[in-house]
Parts: structure tokens; C-alpha cells; sequence
């Protein structure tokens, strides 16, 4: 073991400290009384050891163990602490560790269970199947290696499930082993771990175990195993973990199974699903290969044994399995509440003996565990299969047998099992035990199916599995449930939704609410979106379903190495310490019923729908309202102390919330499986959920929003790789909507949406940063009639600019302007869209959009308003509505900003150059106290856009203000101007004064750049060098590294001593920086050429200010760094930094129309919301607002950019339209799909397998007529034989001759 013990470091000290527990819990077994074996002359005991290896204190008593006739576990064996535990590597093998324990055969099934899922990690089971074969190395058929290869591993791998068998390399065992490693190498890397192949065996019949044993465990033990093609009882490397089951034997088979069975129970009892949340208990399934006698035979001295060994020598039994378990949740440092496990009914409790592989099979079924019987492989399987075939048609009759009151099977039937009995096994003396047994497997026959796997083939082996397990829960249900209801479980567990839908939702079965409840929870919980697809597609009312309590169980069932669960912790440990409550522990597992039973008391420390809302107000921000207010009757506290304390109070009390209905049950869903990051899930829930577009832009949100905080790489890009998903979702079913309708697909971008909080599908694209859908046509369409307001779009600039200078130009016909409507084309219009709901007409404006919906609402519905907008407008003369529409529309506004920002910049530049005055009380000129007026607007409008437009709170507005990088170029402009004004009004601070408005003239320069970020040619250019300063910085990040190097070297090597920190900073830095630029004083570099600077030696002079002379030693070296210097920088980085150039261009080029579409949406919204006039007329216009906003009390219609509330029949409308284009773009992708290279193969793949069964069937038919024929030939040669011997005999006189062979049809050669 040294040479193992020192890999791993610290990493195997911790996996020895978490299971050092063990030795202390889990015993082994020791045989300490000498039973002699009358078979080997006094050498051998009974347990199968020599008499050396007994102790001296068992060997003492010789005469009372001389009295002893059997050995017995129980008795005649002690408990010691195990030691051989730990992880197993196979020598020679691959380099995956199996799990391996040695314990004592009476080990609570419990601790066992524990360890194998909380420390090795196993993952739980959907489905266990116990294979049960002969003993030894006997011969296994080909088919049935096919069966298990084919058909067990494979059914398994796509159930999930565990599979039991002895893990040796010999028989049955070594067949599945070997199927399990070439499924595994087959598989993908996510299925690699849904197999755990599970060996129990006896420990004194493993070879080589003492390469096991290490008291303080194994990490890991090296073992050596014979790797040849015979069988051995060596350990199978194919196992993922090995229960080695001491009852202190040696050589001895058997001694394993009274452990298995009770695990198998115990497994039995568990439930299925992530933390336990599945609807049903695990399900186990033993599985009957060949066998010998010995499974049908029983001992009456077992029985007597068990009731000894359970009363006598274990009269604290529950006791120590309750110390046990609580010793071990202590060692493992849990915090746990003391959970029982349901005591199980005393008719189905395992015996706590060590149980003989005589009452293997029958006990089993007395405990009504269902077995599958391998028809034809031999021994115990077929006399099994044969009698429940033969004897189906007769009825179990039952007699009375004499002298007792009991019942028993009739006589016929016990001759008719003996018959068979002899047929299979006919050397065996024993036939009235083996009919007795036979017979007690018959009246359990309902829990036993048969399967002839030689002639149905694997291809079908997990329906059979599943019919198995159907058929035996069918025997446990009660008369009220539906008897389709366990099979629906099972096959929800398994994940087996094309089972469900062909035997359970073929249309013959009434499903009701009641059945599909718990299968509905149970596939939500484990990440099965195909089922719940087919129950809402079967009866299931998603309304009824989700109530508020059943969505915080959902929430609570989030697993605890998810991102969500981390948020949620938070958010709730928050709440917590806000109202004092104690810390808790993180416990995430469900509790059933919740979802039903919403209205009782719970404990406070679960997840509530107020840290659900915490969480989505985190990763949504500002972009809507709080989800969940309304339950939780938060709508009109803002104080986020208040809340927590209303909260508080409320989940204290009746949750009186839980039982009202989910409002939008299908969103809800969604957010819910978008936090958890589940594809297909996620994406059901969002083509059930209404408003797909924005639906699918909140996805993407959340999810862009996670994957900023989500640390581990691989779920970032899943996250990453989902949000996009869903934006080419949006993208896709709004392209659909604009092709059916251009005025309803504006309508749809600026509706107000109650479902996700008040916000619009243009503000959570914005937030989300879905380029891409911003970059659709319809969007920028939009865009631009909202930027153009009530002008053509096709209005040249110029015209504009003429306008802009003489405003009576407007009132001609120079610019086209939308015709005013007359009072009834209103209603002719919107009576044109309702009888063509598919084209709408053209629109121009903004305004177009509120006055078709404005008419489109009918008379009797509620008609929308904007906020602070009356439902009707007055009627404006000519005059005032022209003026209103050019000077009103964003365009205008935008041009008479930038013609009035190069005036400010030539008027900045007029003061910095020609009439920039001294201090008071010469200065300022005129020109400049006019500069500071100008700026001083500029600032009043920023202060206008960040703290008076919109309706967030003023933390809010500053925060995302800052977000903006042209916010933070306008603050840094503003803040310099401020500095520069300061200090230019004193004398000692006036040129630095002067010199920060230098500075200060280049950045507001430089916002020229985001003026013209609205340009078509110039704004993907712009973005285009955005990306390129990236790659800049870059680059002088290697050129300072190289720079400074060789300014330092070279400044070293030419002088010797130079103190000034002004030159020593020039000729390290600057000059070298210069050399790149060709700028290379070769007369002061090389000491050769003439220098006509005076320089000295001198120190002190030198100190004093004087030139230094330069170093004439290693000058070459100078020479030789710089010619370096030279190739590495002008050739080498300059090179990079153009490759960089050129890769970011080419990478960019493709997008850069995209992102600059995606930013131009900002730039319109900025210039919709501003004033008509510009800086510093602008001032007149904030008065003008000033007035109207706080002494008028008239409120903004611009307040909220873009918002249409719709109400009543037209927002029915609208979503009902956008329903029926969703349905069509999935319809089209199906279409799509459906004609894919990959789903005609899988129907191809159908057809063949169904052409297949249906030859397997003709090849059946086949063989049935062929034998048919030749029952028939016979009969035919009986009769003849019968008809020849009667016409030669006497006895009877024939009264008329014989029938002749008459053929019943012509055939075709007789018909021509």
C-alpha cells in the first residue's frame, strides 16, 4: 500500500478523513467457535477454515462445541470493526476506482444505503433489478449474454437504474459486467454514470481478499486479479462498488443473501428523484437466470434460527440502528432532525438472519417482490416458466386437508407440478419438497412474468421490465386508485415518454386530474419536459395546477449546486437577519404535499415568493416592476425594510396566499425553469406561455444576467449558448408578425405588458442586449418613422437644414407631411384592418400607432390612454399643428443640436485662441462669459435627463446614467470645465486654468463621435474603431514591457551618472518611443560620430544641472540594443498591431451594422425625449417644462418612452394575433425539422424496426404453420392408417365406399 499512499496528497487525506467513521458503524464477522466438519477428518470447521486459523479461546471448550452438530452465523461468529473499506483499483485494468466494503451480514440496510449515496457519490436509482443465477461457473447461454447486453444494460442505461448481482468474474455476473463496459465506452460522457452495476458478495469466497485489508482503509487498494478468459471468483473491474458480506465463512457461497434481500426491501421503500421527490418508491425487480433446486427448497431450522436470532441474541436491534444512524449524520458534521423512516408492515420485513439461497425466490414473493423469469436458460427458470405456462388454464382449486382447517391445492394440480418437476429435474429424490415449493410460487404467479427472450429478442426488454413491475403493483393498489396510475409513475421515472404515450395515452384510458397531479410534480421536479408536455396535452389544467404554494415548492426543490439556489440562500439569509431569525441550514429537499395543501403553516426559513422577486428585481434591474407584490400584498411599499417586516408577518401566519391561483401559470413555469438553466423545459414553458416575443427577450435576459455570475465555465456557455436561443426565437416570431402585419407588429413593440411587469418588447431587448433582434427590419422601421415623426422618411437632409433656417418653408410643399385625418376616416380605416387582419397599411409615425389603436378598441371596450394624455386631442389650427409636427419630430431636434454643438465648439476654440482674457476684473470677454452660459445649459439638460425623465427612484437614474460611457465623457467634460472656470478667475491658478480647458475642449471634441453614431455609413465605423482601441491597449501593454526595457538598458549603458529625473524620464521613455517614428540621434547613441554638446565629467557640475558626457565603455552593446530594438518594434509589434487591426475589421465588419442598429435605438429614444430647441436656447424650453410639470401640474406624455397600455378587446386581440404567428412559426419549424437528413433517418429507423417485428412475427407464424402441417401429415398418416387397417378387418362392413380427396379450389393450371 506505500506505493499508492503517497498520490494524491491532500486530496486522498480527505477521503480517509470522511470515511474514518466507518470501522466505528460497519463490523465484520469472525468465526470464534470450531464447529468440526465431519467431511474432513476434525481438519476443517464448518465455516469452511482450517483449525489454525481459529482462536485459542474457541477452540478451549472442545466439549461443548463436540455437542454442536451445525454452525451458524449467528452463534458461532463475532463482530469485529471492518477492515477492508475504502476504493479498489484494478491492476492492469482502466484507471477508474470502484467503492468497495466488507460487512457483517446483519448491517443495517440503512447506514449501507447512506454511505453509497452521500460518500460514494452513486447516483440514485430509478429502477432496481436484481439478478438472481446458479451458483458457480456455470454456462451461459449466447442469448441470454444478448439479453443482458442488449437488452437488461441498455433498458437500464435508459431507466437509470442500478443492477445487483454477485460482481465476481464467473457466470451471469461477468456477462453483465462486460455489458456495462461496452455500453459505457459507447455512450456519451452524460450517460456514462446512469449504470452503477452493484456486486454483493461473500467475502471468504473472493479471491485474493487480503489485498483488501487495511484497517484504516483503502485510497486506493491495489488489486491483482487473473485477467483470462475463464471464470474465477476474482472481482469484476466493470462494477462501479462492492458489498462484500461477511457471516464470518470461508469458501462458502450464499452468505450474502439475507443482506441483499433486506437491502433490496429497504431500497424498496426509498423514493425516487432528486432528493427524494419522485412520486412513487424505487422500484426493484429480480430477475430469475437458469438456477439449481437449491432456490426451491427451505429448512425449517432457518426459520427457527431467524426467531431466535431476533429475540434472543438481538434484544436491542432498533436501538442500535438508531444510535448508529444518528452517530453517523454526527460524524459527517450535519445538522439533521431526527426523520424515521415509515415502519415497514410486519408481513413484508426481511429476515435478520443470514439467509440460505433455499428461501431466496419464495420469501421474495411473500414480500410480494416482483420477479422476471428468463424463460430458457435453464434449471429453476424453465420448470418455473413451464408450470405457470402449463398450468395457466387451470384454476388454483383448493381442498381441505384432513385434520387441519387450512386450504390447499387439489390433487390434479399437485400430479400435473410434479409432472413437471420430473421433467426438468428428473435425478432429483426430493419431489414432494420441490412441489411444495413449485406450488407456493404458483399462488403468487401474478407477481412472476415470463419472458422468452430467445424468441421476442432484446429489442422490447424495458417495456417488459416495465409490464413486470405494472403487473406486480397492480396486486398493491388500492381499489380506488386508477389502475394505470403506478405504471404512469414508472414510466414518468424512467423518463420513458414513447411507453406513455403508446399503453397509457392511446386515447383508450380517461385520465383525470387526480391521476397526472403527482406525475405532473414529479416530471417538473426531475427535468422531464416530454411529459409535461403530454399531460397538459391530456387533461391536465395548468390553472388548477399551479397555485402559489405549489411554485414555492417548485422553488424549493432548486438543487443546491445550482446558481439559483445560491440566490436564493442569499437573498433569504438576508431576510433572516433583517427580522432576527435564526440561520439555516441548507435544506432544499421538497415536502410533499406542499404544493397541495398551500394554505397551512410551514417553517419560515424556506424560500418564499419574496426571495423569488429579490432574485428576478437583481438580474432584471429597472426594466419592470417586481414580480409576485400582489400575493404577497406588497404593491405600495417601497421601503425595502417595510417589505421585508410585511413579509415577515405574513409568513409567520396562514399563508392564506398559497391557495390563490398562479395569475400567469405558464410564465411563472418559465421563469422558473430559466433560473435552473433548462433548455427544453424552458422552451415548452415559453411556446405555452402568452406574449412570445417578450417572453423570450425576459429569457434571454435572465439568462445573460446569470451567466455574468455563474463562475463554473462550462454551465456560463450553456447559459450563454440558451439566451441566444431565445433571441433568435424572438427574432424569428416577431419576422413572422411583421410579415403578417406592420401596424400590429409596431403595436407589439411598445405595448405595455401586464404579464411581465409594465415593461415593452424595445426596453427588454434593450436591457437584455439582444442585437440581433433589433436588428430586424420591423424594429428599425419603427425606429426611423419614430425618428422622422410626421415626416416622409424619404425627406432629403437638406431640405431640412433650409427649413431649420427659415421655418416658413414648413407651411409649403418642400417637406411631405402626413395628411390630417378626417373625423370619419378613422372608422373606415380600422373597419378595412378587421376585414384584412393579415396587411395592414403603411404607417409614418408614432403617432399613426396610438390613433389606429385608439379606433381599433371599438365602442364598448376601454380604450387606451397614454399616461398623462386625455383619450381625445384637441383639433389644432393649421398653423400650430405644421409647427408642432417639424419642430416635435427627433430629427429636427437632433439637427439643431449638432448645428448648434459645432457652434459651441467653434466658440470654445474662438476664446482658447483669440479672446481668452486675464483674470478679473480684465476678464472674461464677452465671448467667454457667453461659452459659460452655453455650458451652463448643457449642464441643466443632463441634470433634466437623469433625475426628471422616467420613473425610477434617483439612485436608480444615477446608476444608470453612469452605466453610459458618453454619460461619463459628458461628466468628465463637465467636471473639467468647472475645474478650468475656478481656477482661470485667480491669478496663481490661471494657466493651469487655461490648461484644463484646453484638455477640456478635446473631450467635449470628441463627443462629435456619439452625435454621429446615428449616421449609416459613419456608425458601424465608429463601432469598428471602438473594438479597435481594445487591441491598442493590448498592444502598448508589450510595447511599454519593451519600451521601458530597453530605455533603461540604454540609458544605463550611455551615462554613467545623470541625477535629473526630467531627462532620465525623456531618454527612457520618450526617446525610445520616438525611435519608432524613425526619430533615431545617432550622433548622442554612437560615441564615434561627432557631438557638438558640451558635456563634463564632473559630478558636481552635473549635479548642478551640467550635461554628462557619455560612457565610451560597451558601446557597441548600445549600438546592438538598439538595432534589436528597432526589429522587434518596427517590424514585430507594428505587425501584430496591424494583424489585430485587420482580424477585429474582419470580425467586426459582418456585426458592426448590427450593433450599430442595436445603439441607435438609444440615440432616438435620448433625442425623443429632449426638447425641440438645443443649448442654449434650450433654456427656454426648461422653463417652459418648469412651468408646465410643477405649477401647471400637467403631466409628461413622454414620460415613458414608448409605452402603450392597451386594454379590453384590443389587447385580446393583439395577443390572440400573436399566438396564432407563433403557432405558425413553429408549425414551419417542425415542417423544417421533420425534413432534416437526421429525423428521416429516425423514421427510417421506426419503419425498419417495425418491418422487422413484423418478419420476427411472419417467421413465427411461419413456424407454427410448419408444425401445424406436420401434426396435421401425422394426423393424416393415422386416419389413412386407421381407414386401411378397418377396410382389411371384418369387423365392420362398409355401406356405402370410400371419400375421395377433392381439392377445395382449382388451382391456376386446372382453371386454364
Amino acid at each position: 500500500m506505500s506505493d499508492t499512499e503517497g498520490e494524491g496528497g491532500g486530496e486522498m487525506s480527505k477521503t480517509e478523513k470522511d470515511q474514518s467513521w466507518i470501522p466505528k458503524i460497519i463490523k465484520k464477522r469472525v468465526c470464534t467457535t470450531f464447529v468440526e466438519d465431519s467431511f474432513s477428518n476434525g481438519r476443517l470447521c464448518q465455516c469452511g477454515g482450517t483449525r489454525d486459523t481459529h482462536e485459542s479461546v474457541a477452540l478451549g471448550d472442545y466439549f461443548s462445541t463436540a455437542i454442536v452438530s451445525h454452525w451458524d452465523s449467528s452463534q458461532h461468529s463475532s463482530e469485529y470493526p471492518t477492515d477492508a473499506f475504502g476504493e479498489l483499483e484494478f491492476a492492469g485494468a482502466s484507471k477508474r476506482h470502484s467503492k468497495f466494503l466488507r460487512l457483517s451480514w446483519d448491517t443495517p440496510p440503512s447506514i449501507v444505503y447512506t454511505l453509497m449515496m452521500a460518500h460514494w457519490g452513486l447516483p440514485p436509482p430509478n429502477l432496481v433489478v436484481s439478478v438472481v443465477s446458479g451458483e458457480g461457473r456455470a454456462k451461459v447461454k449466447t442469448w441470454v449474454r444478448e439479453v443482458l447486453r442488449q437488452g437488461l444494460v441498455k433498458a437500464s442505461q435508459s431507466t437509470g437504474a442500478w443492477i445487483l448481482t454477485g460482481g465476481l468474474r464467473e457466470g451471469v455476473g461477468r456477462c453483465v459486467g462486460e455489458a456495462v463496459r461496452d455500453h459505457a465506452t459507447a455512450a456519451s460522457s452524460v450517460s456514462l454514470n446512469k449504470v452503477v452495476a452493484l456486486g454483493i458478495a461473500p467475502w471468504g469466497l473472493v479471491h485474493n481478499r487480503q489485498q483488501l485489508v487495511n484497517p484504516q482503509g483503502s485510497f486506493p487498494a491495489r488489486y491483482y486479479f487473473q485477467n483470462t478468459s475463464r471464470d474465477s471468483c476474482c472481482l469484476d473491474n466493470n462494477y462501479q462498488a462492492f458489498l462484500l458480506v461477511d457471516d464470518g465463512s470461508v469458501g462458502r457461497r450464499g452468505g450474502e443473501a439475507g443482506f441483499r434481500a433486506r437491502l433490496e426491501d429497504y431500497i424498496s421503500h426509498q423514493r425516487t428523484g432528486i432528493w427524494g421527490s419522485g412520486s412513487i418508491d424505487i422500484p426493484v425487480l429480480c430477475m430469475l437466470i437458469s438456477g439449481e433446486t437449491t432456490m426451491l427448497e427451505v429448512q425449517s431450522h432457518d426459520l427457527i434460527s431467524y426467531s431466535l436470532s431476533s429475540f434472543i441474541y438481538k434484544p436491542f436491534l432498533i436501538i442500535s440502528l438508531l444510535v448508529a444512524h444518528c452517530y453517523l449524520c454526527i460524524l459527517q458534521g450535519l445538522y439533521i432532525t431526527l426523520l424515521l423512516p415509515p415502519p415497514l408492515p410486519s408481513s413484508v420485513l426481511p429476515p435478520l438472519f443470514p439467509l440460505s439461497p433455499s428461501q431466496r425466490l419464495d420469501l421474495s414473493l411473500r414480500n410480494s417482490m416482483p420477479w422476471l423469469v428468463l424463460a430458457g436458460s435453464g434449471g429453476v427458470a424453465d420448470l418455473v416458466s413451464d408450470v405457470l405456462e402449463s398450468l395457466s388454464s387451470a384454476p388454483p382449486v383448493l381442498s381441505s386437508t384432513e385434520g387441519e382447517g387450512e386450504a390447499g391445492p387439489s390433487v390434479d394440480l399437485k400430479d400435473r407440478v410434479a409432472e413437471r418437476v420430473r421433467k426438468h429435474f428428473p435425478t432429483e429424490t426430493e419431489i414432494d419438497k420441490l412441489v411444495e415449493r413449485v406450488l407456493s410460487i404458483y399462488l403468487n404467479r401474478d407477481l412472476i412474468t415470463v419472458y422468452h427472450g430467445e424468441q421476442e429478442g432484446p429489442d422490447d426488454f424495458d417495456t417488459v421490465l416495465l409490464k413486470a413491475l405494472v403487473g406486480a403493483s397492480k396486486q398493491r393498489v388500492s381499489s380506488e386508485a386508477s389502475p394505470y396510475t403506478e405504471e404512469l409513475k414508472l414510466a414518468v421515472t424512467w423518463n420513458r415518454v414513447d411507453i406513455a404515450k403508446s399503453e397509457l395515452f392511446n386515447g383508450d384510458i380517461h385520465w383525470r386530474y387526480q391521476d397526472l397531479e403527482d406525475s405532473m410534480t414529479d416530471a417538473l421536479v426531475n427535468d422531464k419536459p416530454q411529459f409535461v408536455r403530454l399531460f397538459t396535452e391530456n387533461g391536465l389544467n395548468i390553472l388548477d395546477y399551479l397555485t402559489y404554494g405549489r411554485l414555492e415548492s417548485l422553488y424549493r426543490s432548486v438543487a443546491d449546486s445550482s446558481l439559483a439556489y445560491v440566490l436564493l440562500q442569499r437573498r433569504l439569509g438576508e431576510r433572516q437577519g433583517m427580522t432576527g431569525s435564526q440561520a439555516m441550514l441548507p435544506d432544499v429537499s421538497p415536502t410533499k404535499g406542499s404544493g397541495g395543501q398551500p394554505g397551512g403553516r410551514r417553517p419560515a426559513n424556506k424560500f418564499s415568493l419574496f426571495e423569488v422577486s429579490r432574485v428576478l428585481e437583481d438580474l432584471m434591474g429597472d426594466v419592470c416592476q417586481p414580480f409576485y407584490h400582489s400575493p404577497l400584498e406588497l404593491e405600495n411599499i417601497s421601503s425595502q425594510r417595510k417589505a421585508l417586516r410585511r413579509v415577515s408577518k405574513l409568513l409567520r401566519g396562514d399563508c392564506v396566499y398559497q391557495d390563490r391561483r398562479c395569475l400567469f401559470p405558464w410564465a411563472s413555469l418559465f421563469v422558473w425553469a430559466v433560473l435552473q438553466n433548462r433548455n427544453d423545459m424552458a422552451v415548452f414553458f415559453w411556446e405555452m406561455a402568452g406574449e412570445s416575443v417578450l417572453s423570450a427577450l425576459s429569457g434571454c435576459k435572465i439568462l445573460r444576467e446569470l451567466s455574468k455570475l455563474e463562475s463554473e465555465t462550462e454551465t456560463k456557455l450553456a447559459m450563454k449558448e440558451l439566451a441566444q436561443r431565445f433571441e433568435n426565437l424572438a427574432h424569428d416570431v416577431f419576422s413572422k408578425c411583421y410579415q403578417s402585419s406592420e401596424s400590429r407588429s409596431f403595436t407589439l413593440l411598445i405595448r405595455k405588458s401586464p404579464v411581465w411587469g409594465g415593461t415593452t418588447c424595445l426596453k427588454m431587448g434593450m436591457a437584455a442586449d439582444a442585437r440581433l433582434f433589433f436588428s430586424h427590419d420591423g424594429v428599425q422601421s419603427l425606429l426611423s418613422q419614430i425618428w422622422w415623426g410626421d415626416m416622409k422618411r424619404s425627406t432629403e437632409v437638406w431640405k431640412l437644414l433650409l427649413t431649420f433656417f427659415c421655418p416658413v418653408l414648413m407651411y409649403t410643399q418642400l417637406i411631405s407631411f402626413r395628411e390630417l385625418e378626417e373625423p370619419g376616416k378613422p372608422d373606415e380605416v380600422a373597419q378595412g384592418r378587421d376585414n384584412d387582419s393579415l396587411y395592414g397599411e403603411t404607417i409614418f409615425s408614432f403617432s399613426d400607432i396610438k390613433h389606429i389603436e385608439h379606433h381599433t378598441q371599438g365602442p364598448n371596450s376601454p380604450r387606451y390612454h397614454l399616461k398623462g394624455t386625455p383619450d381625445t386631442p384637441p383639433k389644432r389650427p393649421f398653423v400650430v399643428s405644421r409647427w408642432r409636427q417639424f419642430w416635435f419630430a427627433p430629427v429636427t431636434s437632433f439637427l439643431g443640436n449638432v448645428l448648434m454643438y459645432f457652434l459651441f465648439l467653434l466658440l470654445f476654440a474662438y476664446v482658447l485662441l483669440v479672446d481668452f482674457k486675464p483674470p478679473p476684473p480684465r476678464g472674461p470677454a464677452f465671448a467667454e462669459c457667453v461659452l459659460y452660459f452655453w455650458v451652463f445649459t448643457i449642464v441643466c439638460e443632463e441634470i433634466r435627463e437623469t433625475f426628471l425623465v422616467g420613473s425610477m427612484m434617483w439612485r436608480q437614474r444615477m446608476r444608470k446614467y453612469i452605466q453610459d460611457v458618453w454619460n461619463k465623457c459628458d461628466l468628465t467634460a463637465i467636471i473639467l470645465f468647472i475645474i478650468g472656470l475656478t481656477c482661470r478667475m485667480f491669478q496663481w491658478s490661471y494657466e493651469f486654468g487655461r490648461a484644463v480647458l484646453c484638455v477640456d475642449y478635446m473631450v467635449f471634441t470628441l463627443h462629435l463621435i456619439h452625435i454621429f453614431a446615428i449616421h449609416k455609413q459613419l456608425g458601424p465605423k465608429i463601432i469598428i474603431v471602438g473594438k479597435m482601441m481594445k487591441d491598442i491597449f493590448f498592444f502598448l501593454f508589450f510595447l511599454g514591457v519593451w519600451l521601458m526595457a530597453y530605455g533603461v538598458a540604454n540609458q544605463a549603458l550611455l551615462y554613467s551618472y545623470d541625477p535629473r529625473p526630467a531627462w532620465i524620464f525623456r531618454r527612457v521613455f520618450y526617446r525610445p518611443y520616438l525611435h519608432i517614428f524613425g526619430q533615431v540621434p545617432v550622433e548622442e547613441i554612437d560615441v564615434r560620430k561627432e557631438w557638438d554638446t558640451e558635456c563634463t565629467d564632473n559630478v558636481t557640475l552635473i549635479e548642478g544641472g551640467a550635461e554628462p558626457c557619455r560612457s565610451h565603455y560597451a558601446n557597441w552593446l548600445v549600438i546592438v540594443l538598439l538595432v534589436i530594438y528597432l526589429l522587434v518594434t518596427n517590424i514585430l509589434l507594428i505587425n501584430l498591431l496591424i494583424a489585430m487591426f485587420s482580424y477585429t475589421f474582419s470580425k467586426v465588419q459582418g456585426q458592426s451594422d448590427t450593433y450599430w442598429k442595436f445603439q441607435r435605438y438609444n440615440l432616438i429614444v435620448e433625442y425623443h425625449s429632449r426638447p425641440s430647441l438645443a443649448p442654449p436656447f434650450i433654456i427656454l424650453s426648461h422653463v417652459h417644462l418648469f412651468i408646465k410639470r410643477y405649477i401647471r401640474k400637467v403631466p409628461s406624455v413622454k414620460i415613458l418612452h414608448f409605452v402603450l397600455e392597451l386594454t379590453g378587446k384590443a389587447a385580446n386581440r393583439l395577443m390572440t394575433w400573436e399566438a396564432i404567428q407563433k403557432e405558425n412559426f413553429l408549425t414551419a419549424q417542425s415542417k423544417i425539422q421533420r425534413g432534416s437528413d437526421s429525423e428521416r433517418l429516425k423514421r427510417m429507423s421506426v419503419k425498419v424496426d417495425s418491418v422487422l417485428k413484423q418478419m420476427a412475427e411472419t417467421r413465427d407464424h411461419d413456424r407454427r404453420l410448419r408444425a401445424l402441417e406436420s401434426e396435421l401429415e401425422y394426423c393424416s398418416s393415422a386416419l389413412s392408417w386407421i381407414v386401411e387397417a378397418l377396410s382389411q378387418s371384418n369387423m365392420v362392413k362398409p355401406t356405402r365406399p370410400p371419400p375421395t380427396l377433392r381439392e377445395p379450389f382449382p388451382t391456376p393450371s386446372s382453371s386454364i
